[in-house]
């Protein structure tokens, strides 16, 4: 039971330790009413540019939560569109909410990181299984969204990747309900299709694939490494090593 508590201690309390330090160093942030929600400049002006797009944006959530969670969205633009097209799985309002916020807007004052990008001929062939993805999501009633364990606004882009198999991107390990199987089943393909993921209702699990690499979750909390670009995966602070953004995205602002 030592090396267990030892190890759990190290890649699971110590990181979430470090980053609520972090938090409480860089004050906290603004109150959600006054933080800003303006584009971050990470998209190029839709109506300049004619090839389609497809983006999955993560950012820390607000406030406290920040200290180990972050919330993901899609950002779609098919070929020629004068405008982007963004979907949130929120807790207020519509559960799945368009066009609510900037395509790349900052998350209630957080700058958000791609997480997958792809433009052109690849991103006009994934949006119809993108669109697909989205309308045949089961949790789009309202009182259907939980914060923890899920199904919440990660658990709604995890489904989409997965129901989308032509997008191979993973998550990041602080996507806090990643991991909620959506569809009730314990065992099944990660959403890369490249391993396979086992989980208890989202309270735990494990996951071994090529693209998401190996995780281990405790409480959605996860732990673990990145094989494919090597990193290291800890609880709160993320990914630490290369950087984890999939696609063949090229568009610039």
């Amino acid at each position: 039971m030592k090396p267990a508590l030892i190890a759990f201690a190290v890649l699971f309390l110590l990181p979430l330790g470090l980053s609520a330090a972090r938090y409480k160093m860089n004050g906290g942030g603004e109150g959600w009413w006054a933080a800003d929600r303006s584009s971050a400049g990470l998209l190029p002006r839709a109506d300049r540019h004619r090839p389609a797009v497809v983006r999955v944006f993560a950012a820390r959530t607000v406030r406290w939560r920040g200290i180990f969670a972050v919330h993901c969205w899609l950002v779609l633009k098919e070929d020629g569109a004068p405008r982007y097209t963004r979907y949130d799985y929120t807790a207020w309002g519509e559960p799945i909410r368009v066009n609510g916020f900037e395509p790349d807007g900052r998350w209630f004052g957080q700058v958000p990181e791609v997480i997958f990008a792809a433009d052109g001929e690849a991103a006009a062939a994934l949006i119809p299984q993108v669109r697909a993805a989205i309308e045949s999501y089961a949790w789009r009633n309202h009182g259907d969204y939980r914060p923890w364990p899920g199904p919440n606004s990660n658990t709604f882009v995890a489904a989409v990747l997965h129901d989308a198999p032509g997008v191979h991107a993973a998550l990041p390990p602080t996507a806090i309900g990643k991991d909620y199987p959506y569809d009730g089943r314990w065992l099944r393909w990660t959403q890369s299709r490249t391993g396979v993921r086992l989980t208890l209702g989202g309270y735990a699990g494990l996951t071994l694939a090529w693209v998401e690499g190996i995780e281990v979750n405790l409480l959605g909390a996860v732990a673990g490494l990145d094989l494919r670009r090597p990193a290291v995966k800890l609880p709160g602070l993320g990914r630490i090593g290369l950087p984890g953004r999939d696609g063949a995205g090229t568009a610039s602002p």
